[in-house]
């Protein structure tokens, strides 16, 4: 359900979160490595399915100090990675299709529960559970369309637990999309409301 009521700042959260966690896919679909704590900050996000406000999905704003870094920079016109922008609204257009399949729905939030225990007995960001969300992820929201294109270096991409890592990562910036459409963010964020949004960018970042 939509909160239209809830604060500007939960809106920007969820669309740090969104941007933290591609610009994770893009740094990993590079180099093969990911940043540990921005990654357990993705992968923990999917599993607090029932927090009770955008800063404890994430464990806190200070957690998402890189994804509104790059909202500043987007909101000021700056924007060092061009491809962020572009993977941001697939994945925007993504979770779209994605909430209207309330089968899907259905079976995405039954196999996150199902690895719950895994997750909390050996962290979110163990190699078999990001082996399973990267599974869970490739076996429903990857048949969606506008797919999710990730460009990067082809030695890591051609690796299955490079791909596995990416396909996790990209569950939590889905998971990040519905949050922000919850809190009541539209693209009307990006037209309208930008000056409003950067001066909450640089509010949380204060």
């Amino acid at each position: 359900m939509t909160d239209r009521s809830a604060p500007l700042s939960d809106r920007v959260l969820a669309l740090a979160g969104l941007v933290q966690a591609l610009a994770q896919v893009r740094r990993i679909a590079d180099t093969g490595q990911a940043h540990a704590d921005v990654l357990s900050t993705a992968l923990d996000s999917v599993f607090r399915i029932d927090a009770d406000s955008a800063e404890a999905v994430y464990g806190g704003a200070r957690s998402l100090r890189t994804g509104l870094m790059l909202l500043r920079d987007y909101f000021g016109g700056s924007m060092p990675d061009e491809q962020l922008p572009r993977l941001a609204l697939a994945v925007i257009q993504l979770e779209r299709r994605f909430v209207s399949d309330e089968e899907m729905v259905m079976r995405v939030q039954g196999g996150i529960r199902a690895l719950d225990a895994a997750a909390e007995r050996l962290g979110s960001s163990h190699p078999d559970v990001l082996t399973a969300l990267g599974a869970l992820y490739a076996d429903t929201l990857s048949h969606l369309r506008p797919r999710v294109l990730v460009q990067g270096n082809p030695h890591y991409l051609g690796q299955a637990a490079v791909v596995a890592e990416v396909r996790a990562v990209l569950l939590s910036a889905v998971r990040s999309a519905v949050l922000w459409r919850q809190m009541g963010g539209s693209l009307w964020d990006f037209l309208l409301r930008k000056r409003a949004m950067g001066e909450a960018v640089q509010e949380l970042l204060a």
